[in-house]
């Protein structure tokens, strides 16, 4: 029954972990330029493996996938950011480019039609990119389904990426209710600096089995000497007495969230009883699964940091700039965590909980502290 139960609960879950679909203001493809500049920071990264990987193969085709592709513009960026390498690799050894056959992968709930709407153009802008004898073939499909499980035929793919997805769970950890039905975690919807340690334990634990699955899968999947670049939201340190201590989005969610039941708006129960899957590991605690997972060399593991409004900061030394900022941070921030925030309290309370965000967004930002820390990692397939 437990077991029942449990699948259940992912399932609901897969449902509603997507971002905001559609092009209008609270979508994810009109608020989506933090997560370009992660792409786009990993991009010398990407272009570099992939033509190493090509000049050490030759292959007639590549197989790549982007895991938690989402919706928008961003959905075809990296696949064009592989064809720009591999045309500039080709036309420089004037070999004739390879077919690049693209996988998008994102759970089902996830807004394909968006993206399968902008291919044409995208077709049309790579007809344009060189002369007949460069011409690339490329060709997407769409892959429905959790990169928590199988996708792919075995010694399939050559090269995966996948950017500021992982940092997702597979569900909700276990152990944040105690066996008298109590919160462990009361006020928060997250593990922050105020949580019991068995929160954060448990948060990590859930972490861990789901990237050691992930790699373990896309192991069976990639062929030996196959490529994978991730990013993923990261946490500096988990040493709290620092006083450098920088919140996470998700904690200030918590901390408003709280702010409204105080003052009678939202249920305590509600938010008693709601907790985020969502976990922002540190470097070492990606290091630690990678290696003990066995199957990949690691090429490169660092972090590097992203402003909350990362390339956004016109009038930020006025107090209405000020606003303004935090503002469009919780607004670029809501096409996020909106769908599964409209599952477990409904719809009515979500404009006044990002108004009251914007707020609480600004005046930390105002400290310096609206900085997002992000992990990046290549690795080769053994």
């Amino acid at each position: 029954m437990h077991e029942v139960l449990r699948h259940k609960a992912i399932m609901e879950l897969e449902q509603v972990l997507h971002m905001n679909g559609g092009d209008g203001d609270n979508s994810y493809a009109n608020n989506s330029s933090q997560q370009k500049e992660a792409i786009l920071k990993a991009k010398p990264l990407l272009q570099e493996t992939m033509t190493e990987f090509y000049c050490n193969n030759f292959p007639d085709c590549i197989r790549f996938t982007d895991m938690g592709c989402s919706t928008g513009p961003n959905a075809l960026l990296p696949t064009w950011e592989i064809l720009d390498a591999l045309h500039k690799t080709c036309h420089s050894l004037n070999r004739k480019p390879p077919v690049l056959h693209v996988f998008l992968n994102d759970l089902p709930g996830n807004d394909f039609n968006t993206i399968f709407k902008s291919l044409p153009g995208f077709y049309e802008r790579l007809k344009k990119g060189g002369n007949q004898n460069e011409f690339l073939s490329c060709f997407i499909a769409a892959v429905g389904g959790s990169f928590y499980g199988r996708l792919f035929p075995p010694r399939f793919l050559h090269f995966v990426f996948s950017s500021y997805s992982l940092h997702w769970l597979s569900k909700v950890p276990e152990g944040l209710v105690s066996e008298l039905s109590i919160p462990v975690n009361k006020w928060n919807i997250y593990p922050t600096r105020t949580s019991p340690p068995g929160v954060h334990e448990a948060y990590l634990d859930q972490f861990e089995k789901d990237f050691t699955t992930f790699l373990k899968l896309r192991s069976q999947e990639l062929i030996t000497g196959g490529r994978m670049i991730l990013t993923l939201r990261g946490n500096q340190s988990k040493d709290e007495s620092l006083k450098n201590y920088r919140p996470i989005l998700l904690e200030l969610i918590g901390q408003t969230l709280h702010e409204m039941v105080l003052e009678g708006v939202v249920e305590e129960l509600k938010l008693d009883t709601f907790n985020i899957p969502m976990y922002v590991p540190s470097l070492e605690e990606v290091r630690h699964v990678i290696q003990r997972e066995e199957s990949y060399d690691i090429n490169l593991l660092e972090t590097f940091e992203l402003s909350w409004d990362a390339g956004s900061n016109d009038g930020e030394n006025s107090l209405e700039g000020k606003y303004t900022r935090g503002k469009q941070v919780a607004m670029k921030f809501r096409p996020v965590v909106e769908p599964i925030l409209m599952s477990h309290f409904g719809n009515d309370i979500l404009d006044d909980l990002f108004q009251r965000l914007s707020i609480r967004i600004a005046d930390y930002m105002e400290k310096g502290l609206g900085v997002h820390t992000n992990v990046i990692i290549s690795l080769t397939k053994k």
